[in-house]
């Protein structure tokens, strides 16, 4: 299947993977039948191979309803973007609409999508964060001119959705990676461990993720090994994570992050790519 030329991530995502492209699609197995994403995200990876069938998931609900409308309401959602107005007014109102949860839960799949594309690109460094009751809690981000409605990617990506057979879930990491069949990959690119005490960011949704959950990923990691599922996996290259994955093939690759508030502070960090099997 040719590729698409526009597909590209429609949401800015905390350590996104769009900057490690040239470092990850090399270490890609060569043929793929069922490609799976257990932490979806921005999806820069699945997005720049663009396979033909694929297992998508995150845990937050409202990210996978994005791709959803894509793939079924491209329009409509086109035409509900067109209705934003970038000021500080407006957006609270917009951010504080799941304050409510009844009537939150009464908006349409077309209103969601369109009102969490509008905060993604409206808010504060693109920060998708919530607090610990589930509610959106990022700032204004006063920006001049945000690209609310990217028409172009928009259509694109409904195409590539609409020409291939992608299944979407929102559930936990464990339950999707069971659903997978023996010849499928995996790339695992979960919320990262910290490097610092200070440097934590889990706030993608309310659960959090912390060392126990790392483990959890590593057992599971284990298990698909067990049944001839190839895996990659993303994270930061702290000892921790190192130590863990010490019998599994790891890469160390130099990531930019720009998600800390001290501009001076967003420099080069390591990151470590781990694998089940050889680059061969």
């Amino acid at each position: 299947m040719a590729k698409y030329k526009l597909v590209a991530p429609v949401v800015k995502w905390v350590g996104g993977k769009r900057q490690l492209l040239d470092e990850i699609t090399p270490l890609l197995p060569k043929r793929l039948s069922t490609y799976c994403e257990p932490f979806f995200g921005g999806g820069a990876v699945l997005f720049s191979i663009q396979p033909k069938r694929a297992i998508v998931n995150d845990l937050n609900a409202d990210l996978i309803i994005v791709y959803e409308v894509i793939r079924d309401q491209v329009e409509a959602l086109i035409e509900a973007l067109k209705l934003h107005e970038n000021t500080p007014e407006y957006f609270y109102a917009i951010r504080d609409m799941d304050r409510d949860k009844a009537a939150y839960l009464k908006l349409s799949k077309i209103e969601k999508a369109s009102r969490f594309i509008y905060l993604n690109k409206t808010c504060f460094n693109g920060l998708f964060r919530v607090n610990s009751s589930g509610e959106f809690n990022s700032p204004f981000g006063h920006y001049k001119n945000p690209n609310i409605v990217n028409e172009p990617i928009l259509r694109a990506v409904n195409k590539y959705f609409q020409a291939s057979n992608i299944e979407f879930y929102s559930e936990d990491f464990a339950e999707t990676l069971c659903r997978l069949n023996k010849g499928s990959f995996v790339y695992l690119d979960p919320p990262y461990d910290p490097v610092s005490d200070t440097a934590s960011f889990t706030g993608y949704h309310k659960g959090g993720f912390d060392k126990n959950e790392q483990i959890r990923l590593k057992q599971c990691c284990d298990e698909l090994t067990r049944r001839g599922i190839k895996f990659m996996l993303s994270n930061s290259a702290t000892d921790f994570i190192k130590d863990l994955y010490q019998d599994y093939h790891t890469t160390i690759v130099k990531a930019k992050r720009a998600i800390n508030s001290d501009a001076s502070k967003r420099g080069a960090i390591e990151e470590v790519l781990i694998r089940n099997y050889g680059t061969k």
